[in-house]
């Protein structure tokens, strides 16, 4: 056996190999013209249904200034920057307490955003609190680089985003220090929840908040989809629930105000992946900002990422006007797909108002059209047979599903792509 001549951590990377065939899809993206035989991608969780009209903008207004090609003010981000993130977040998410420049640092994505904050708050071996199903990166985001484990809270028949739950993040905090003598250092929340898409109730956030007060816990609310929400049409039950950013919540007499963290981002709420901008939030907590003074060289947003992300906040107009008719489109194209996966039999979890999926229980739906196979692990069996009908979703296994055969649709890449998407779905449980 030939010695690896990499570091340990690395050659376990490579060791485990990927179990994700997300980055093959990509390459071969379906058109309906050019490559009808191409993946039809609705796992990846990108909102295209305002490109146009966010090209406009950046098309008409972008033009860069000479001071955007040097390092400008730093890696968390240009004077300027802060000042418009501020401004539009105090607008929008209205906090207790008003944002100052002062309480923001910006990153290179939401996902370094995570790992920054895992590294300032958790030694390797001390844990990190995550809800079960979870957003499948959020295991290496938190885990790959910081080797702090992630200590996944199972509910049971309680409900993940409701106030029985936050007694099962206690449970499986008390089990983890038993089993292994280390603490767990922060809990981490998606609200809005992927891949759910529901809301947490302030009444449920104030208990989060209690309990890690009471252990002296981290709590970071990671609100990439703070924006992304909209009116369900559909009938369903239980009745969503509104968005409530953890900014909103005065902390007075619930939680030392510097345990307490959010994070936003320009990838969802404004459709735009590439873009790379992401944000921390710590307003109490300035020992936060200085640790990562240095490691923000490695996250780092460009100075076109700086300087366009500064012009489109700054813009009150245009952006209440964008996250409008986005919500819109969002609403429009959630009912779509709930009354198609209604009208088929097919089972998901309903209550959604926010972010761009539907969670759904496929598996179920495949076992009632073939009761002759009686095998396990029908969440693979399905997901093989969605691959040979060229559709790809998010596993339920990767997003750490308490039941098997549940899979996260994402829904805003237009109805054409979604019809097809659907069609070939269903035609993979049939045949």
């Amino acid at each position: 056996m030939t010695q690896s001549i990499l570091s340990r951590r690395a050659q376990d990377v490579v060791d485990a190999g990927s179990e994700n065939p997300m980055w093959d899809v990509m390459k071969d993206p379906w058109d309906p013209s050019t490559n009808p035989n191409g993946y039809v991608n609705v796992g990846v969780a990108e909102n295209t249904l305002m490109h146009s009209e966010l090209l406009k903008f950046i098309n008409k207004k972008l033009e860069l200034p000479a001071k955007y090609l040097t390092y400008n003010d730093g890696g968390s981000g240009s004077f300027r920057l802060k000042a418009a993130i501020a401004a539009f977040l105090n607008h929008n998410l209205k906090p207790a307490t008003p944002l100052e420049s002062s309480h923001v640092m910006a990153t290179n994505g939401v996902s370094s955003a995570v790992e920054h904050v895992v590294w300032t708050f958790a030694d390797p071996g001390e844990g990190i609190l995550l809800g079960r199903p979870y957003y499948g990166m959020f295991i290496p985001d938190i885990s790959l680089r910081s080797r702090s484990p992630v200590v996944p809270v199972s509910f049971g028949e309680h409900d993940p985003v409701g106030l029985d739950g936050v007694d099962k993040y206690e449970e499986a905090l008390l089990e983890f220090h038993r089993t292994t003598g280390k603490k767990v250092k922060a809990l981490i929340i998606a609200h809005p929840h992927n891949p759910l898409g529901r809301c947490y109730s302030r009444e449920v956030l104030i208990k989060l908040m209690r309990l890690c007060q009471k252990y002296q816990v981290h709590f970071i609310s990671d609100e990439i989809y703070a924006l992304s929400v909209f009116e369900n049409t559909v009938d369903e039950s239980p009745p969503p629930v509104k968005f409530e950013s953890a900014l909103s919540i005065d902390l007075t007499g619930i939680i030392d105000p510097r345990l307490v963290h959010v994070l936003w981002g320009m990838s969802k709420d404004f459709g735009a992946n590439g873009i790379r901008l992401g944000v921390i939030i710590s307003q109490a907590n300035r020992d936060v900002h200085a640790a990562l003074t240095g490691p923000a060289l490695y996250s780092y947003a460009s100075g076109i990422t700086d300087h366009l992300t500064s012009l489109m906040l700054e813009d009150f107009e245009f952006t209440t006007r964008y996250i409008q008719q986005n919500q819109k489109l969002l609403s429009e194209s959630y009912a779509y797909t709930a009354n198609y996966l209604k009208d088929h039999g097919i089972e998901y979890a309903t209550g959604c108002n926010a972010a761009f999926f539907v969670w759904m229980n496929l598996g179920k739906k495949y076992r009632e059209l073939h009761p002759e196979d009686e095998g396990e692990d029908v969440g693979e069996r399905v997901m093989q047979r969605l691959l040979q009908k060229k559709v790809f979703l998010a596993s339920g296994f990767l997003f750490g599903s308490e039941k098997d055969g549940w899979f996260r649709i994402v829904f805003t890449q237009g109805h054409d792509h979604l019809r097809v998407a659907l069609e070939r779905i269903n035609a993979a449980l049939e045949e």
